[in-house]
Formats: C-alpha cells, structure tokens, sequence
C-alpha cells in the first residue's frame, strides 16, 4: 500500500448523543476476532442479536437504479420495477418486474440481474422470488420458471458473456 492519502480531508460528522443500551454496549465491543470472546459470551452476543427487518423501500433502492440491457435507462425511469411490486413475507422478498413490452426478449435479462443485485445485498436467509407482472408478457410462465430454478439461475451464471452483461446491468457500463 502506498503512502498516498485518497481522502487528505474527511468531512467529520458528530457523534450521536443517545446513551446506549446494555445489549447495543455489547454489539459494540465485538470484534472481528472471534478468539476475544469466551464461548459462553459468544453465545450470549449472538442470541441478542435480532435479525434486521427490511421492507419494500430497501429492496425497491438496491433494484430501482439496474440499468435496462438495451437502453441507458434505470429500471425505475422505465418503470419496470416500483416499490409496490415488492412483497415481503418473514424471509421471503417477492419481486415483480414489468417488461416494457409483451414480447421483451430480456426479460429473463432482467430477471437475472434484479436476482443477482440481491443475492449480493440481501442476508442468505431470505428467499427471492422474481416474477414477471402477470399477464404482462407472452411468455410469462417459462420466463418466471427460470428466473426461480436455482440449476438454471446457477448454469446462467456460469456463462462469462452472460455474467458480463448482468455487470454491465448493474454498474450501468454499457
């Protein structure tokens, strides 16, 4: 690593004030060497961690800003993707796509990089299901059954071209 500073003037942001709770005092003190707990500390930490909740806003801001494979446009501006096509049941986030038109030939393009954004941003114990709108594309039933194979999804991404252009998706490289 170089010398070099990237940041030579951080903007510094107050501390917030609030006292902090015996359980957030313990979170605190974790570290990222397990070692510096005693098991039965480890224990106690991890049984008062609670799982985060997310709701459909979180999900619709780590999708909305996908770029669409044959337009420099987000998902949002073509308004593929909203905030109320997302469904969340306990650990189950539920994404419906609109394809800007019934005989859109990458739909599953799509499909496969609203999946992949969230494999990489969601915790392991949720389950995705993307789905296109019902009635909103002509062959809406193989496109949703590939987009939720977890053989397929896995073969697609095994393909370089295919994994290139979800990137490009996802960064807005074009």
């Amino acid at each position: 690593m170089s010398g070099e500073i990237f940041n030579p003037n951080p903007t510094v942001f107050r501390s917030s004030t609030k006292s902090h709770s015996p359980r957030r005092l313990l979170a605190a003190k974790k570290s990222l060497w397990i070692n510096e707990y005693e098991p039965s500390q480890l224990v106690q930490v991890l049984d008062e961690e609670e799982e985060e909740a997310i709701d459909q806003d979180e999900i619709f801001d780590l999708i909305k800003n996908i770029y669409d494979p044959e337009h420099p446009n987000t998902l949002e501006e073509l308004h593929v993707v909203s905030a109320p096509q997302i469904d969340i049941a306990e650990n189950r986030v539920k994404v419906e796509f609109t394809p800007t038109v019934p005989h859109c030939g990458m739909s599953t393009l799509i499909g496969l990089s609203i999946r992949v954004r969230l494999i990489r941003s969601l915790p392991t114990r949720f389950k995705l299901d993307i789905v296109v709108k019902p009635g909103s594309h002509q062959s809406e039933h193989a496109v949703n059954k590939q987009l939720n194979d977890k053989e397929r999804v896995a073969a697609a991404l095994e393909n370089p071209a295919l994994v290139k252009t979800v990137e490009d998706c996802l960064t807005g490289r074009a």
